[in-house]
């Protein structure tokens, strides 16, 4: 009877295990993951501990000191929402490799499991049995085989890495019926204390080997690579293994993972392949200015004036007239009493783009505003979709965006910074009203709120709240020295979407806004300002009608005190405009999000479409179609002489996680891509400037983060 329990149980057991495994995900759609940048940028006032920042030849690389906890991180951090590894993938680094002893392995990286707890209670089973018999030892062995246990506790096995010997590169992993393999290359000609670049490429069926773009090295191992490498619980060890034994004693510069890709091509060739970048961390690109002592603000007399050269210093009215030279920006500068005025500049041009920060916020965000407060700097508003926990306004600093207020909201889609004469204010869009709602009854109205800076305070306070229907935007704008608010209302209940979006004036009177004009929408989304000579316009994006979402967008002129409608545009769940201008052409692009007809199936890879306005014809014009994947917003802005935009991919109807991409005006050509930004459900990007340097924000309606990516210039 016994026996049959137990063989039920096994029976069960298996069928579990069977159950479990065929519901474990494959890592397929992720992108390229910058290892080394992801634990050098967690904290970017301070380097890792357990690193050290080095220069060779030049070039800067970290060395690893200790085996420190901040090297390592949970791999479900960066392999989301997947259980096994990719079946195929590419590891890019780049290393300068000191002489390594016989017989000593030194890991780049490795991917360790979990402590494995049945092996460990059956060790501890088998400590008792065997303590009778244990030799008698010192208390100093003792602690320290306490340690070394305790220390061995924190890892299971290597589930994945890569090494270094003597011999050559090994590449180790778990395989078939959980045996360790290896595979290796032996007799790489590396040169000592020089740097060389990697490009391991595994495959199905084989292994290359790519060092410095000489000619590629293969292998054909007996077994494939296996397809059931589960990574559930594991960790990411940079340069160890988490133990001292095994501790890369040389410099990395860059250490990259792309799954489901060969880089070799996107390495090789290149025009300094010892060094060939697909993705450096931010802290190891610039080196840092060097000065004598007493030269920070070296001063020359001629006579024009006086002159300073170095680094940046306050411009205050004792400086009025001096002129500065900046030989980090071969900028010439003269101040004002107040602020640097620029005489002349090297024009910036875009040179790549890395990840800064990477923000984790309390809920997914539909949208980030960003704006600046004087006497108090840069801020970024999240508009979070939690109403537990609100929306978030954010403070630019050294280290990036960190949280400086929490605003309570109602699933919130989106903020408008605005101000009226000196006085700032935020408006938020509510699409709740934060009450429990009957299923069987209609939504009740929404409440958005402006909010009203506090000098007092330094904090933004709640100053009127207008009635909403679901609004999904909000325009701020000026006629003839009168201050307006745009909402876009998007629908009423569940089922109506064409219904009054309104226009409101700033009552200077009352100091409230006051409904001015209301315009029919369908399933308003956004709503986009702009001038053109002596003219106003108002552009709305419809996105739905309750039907289709083939609906015409309207552009409306400012005539006699009142919009009215100026042309009709055919849209496809228009979601976004972004108003432009290059030199003397003016120009609109819509972010289209899909097309759905009726019950027909929705296309969310379409064309949305840049229009350029004819001033003869007076009227918008079709310019450039480019394909985009569910776009929710455009953002347009330039460097020194060149002109970008920057489209938000969110969905392409299979998954969320894709490249948003930036385009370069290319003159007749139009706009060209150039950049590739991994993005998950992107639904907002900002540019913005500090302190001279450039950068963007993207928020992600699918993830609680956001991330800033800095754009580097030459």
């Amino acid at each position: 009877m016994l026996m049959q329990i137990f063989l039920l149980l096994l029976l069960w057991a298996s069928r579990v295990t069977e159950t479990t495994t065929a519901t474990w995900r494959q890592c397929t759609e992720l992108l390229p993951l910058d290892l080394l940048s992801f634990v050098l940028e967690r904290d970017t006032s301070r380097v890792v501990p357990g690193s050290l920042v080095k220069q060779s030849a030049g070039v800067r690389g970290i060395q690893f000191l200790s085996p420190d906890m901040s090297m390592s991180f949970p791999a479900s951090q960066l392999l989301v929402n997947c259980d096994l590894f990719p079946k195929e993938f590419s590891i890019v680094f780049t290393v300068k490799v000191n002489r390594i002893a016989p017989k000593r392995d030194e890991y780049i990286f490795s991917l360790m499991g979990p402590k494995n707890v049945e092996k460990d209670a059956l060790q501890e089973k088998e400590g008792l049995l065997e303590r009778n018999n244990e030799p008698i030892i010192s208390d100093n062995e003792q602690r320290l085989k306490k340690k070394d246990t305790k220390r061995d506790e924190k890892h299971g096995d290597v589930i994945l890495g890569l090494k270094l010997s003597q011999n050559g590169l090994h590449f180790v992993f778990k395989g078939h019926e959980k045996a360790a393999e290896h595979w290796s290359f032996q007799g790489i000609h590396l040169t000592p204390n020089q740097w060389h670049t990697f490009v391991l490429v595994i495959g199905l069926h084989n292994m290359k080997l790519t060092v410095d773009c000489n000619p590629l090295l293969e292998s054909v191992p007996s077994r494939a690579f296996p397809s059931d490498l589960n990574i559930q619980g594991s960790r990411f060890h940079i340069g160890s293994r988490g133990r001292w034994k095994g501790l890369f004693s040389g410099l990395m510069r860059q250490l990259v993972l792309v799954p489901n890709s060969d880089a070799s091509n996107e390495i090789c060739p290149s025009s300094d392949p010892r060094l060939a970048a697909l993705s450096v961390p931010p802290l190891l690109l610039d080196l840092p200015v060097r000065r004598k002592q007493n030269d920070r603000h070296a001063t020359s007399s001629g006579t024009a004036g006086r002159l300073s050269v170095g680094l940046e210093r306050p411009c205050s009215e004792l400086l009025r007239g001096q002129l500065w030279f900046n030989p980090l920006k071969k900028g010439l500068y003269v101040c004002d009493g107040s602020v640097w005025i620029t005489v002349l500049e090297d024009h910036k041009r875009l040179d790549y783009v890395l990840e800064h920060q990477v923000l984790i916020t309390s809920s997914e965000t539909h949208d980030v505003e960003v704006f600046q407060i004087q006497g108090v700097g840069l801020m970024a508003a999240m508009a979070h979709r939690s109403s537990a926990s609100g929306s978030a306004v954010y403070l630019w600093t050294h280290l990036g965006f960190q949280l400086y207020q929490n605003i309570s909201t109602h699933g919130a889609l989106a903020w408008k910074h605005f101000q009226i004469g000196k006085k700032a204010y935020l408006v938020v869009s509510n699409s709740g009203t934060g009450t429990n709602k009957s299923l069987d009854k209609e939504p009740e109205m929404d409440f958005s709120v402006i909010y009203k800076w506090s000098k007092r305070r330094k904090r933004f306070v709640r100053f009127q709240t207008l009635q909403t229907f679901c609004a999904r935007d909000w325009e701020a704008f000026n006629i003839n020295e009168e201050t307006y608010l745009a909402v876009a209302n998007h629908r009423m209940g569940n089922n109506n979407h064409t219904i009054n979006s309104v226009i409101y004036k700033w009552n200077g009177a009352t100091k409230s806004f006051e409904v001015h004009q209301t315009l029919i929408t369908s399933g308003a989304y956004d709503w986009e300002f702009f001038k053109v000579g002596p003219y106003h316009f108002l552009v709305v994006a419809n996105a739905f009608d309750g039907v289709t979402t083939s609906l015409d967008s309207v552009i409306y002129v400012w005539i006699d005190g009142r919009f009215q409608v100026f042309q009709t545009i055919k849209t496809f769940c228009a979601t976004d405009w972004e108003m432009f201008q290059i030199g003397n052409r003016v120009f609109l692009v819509v972010a289209n999000g899909h097309r759905l007809q009726g019950n027909g199936p929705s296309q969310y890879t379409i064309n949305s479409t840049i229009y350029e306005l004819d001033m003869s014809g007076q009227l918008f014009v079709r310019f450039q179609d480019i394909v985009t994947s569910s776009a929710v917003d455009w953002e347009f802005f330039s460097l020194g002489e060149e002109y970008f935009l920057v489209v938000a991919n969110s969905y392409n109807g299979e998954t969320y996680s894709l490249n948003s991409i930036l385009y370069r005006w290319q003159g007749y050509e139009g706009f060209v891509p150039v950049h590739w930004l991994p993005t998950i459900g992107c639904s907002d990007w900002e540019f913005f400037s500090s302190n001279g340097e450039s950068f963007l924000i993207y928020s992600s309606a699918k993830a609680s983060l956001s991330k800033v990516f800095k754009l580097k210039t030459y």
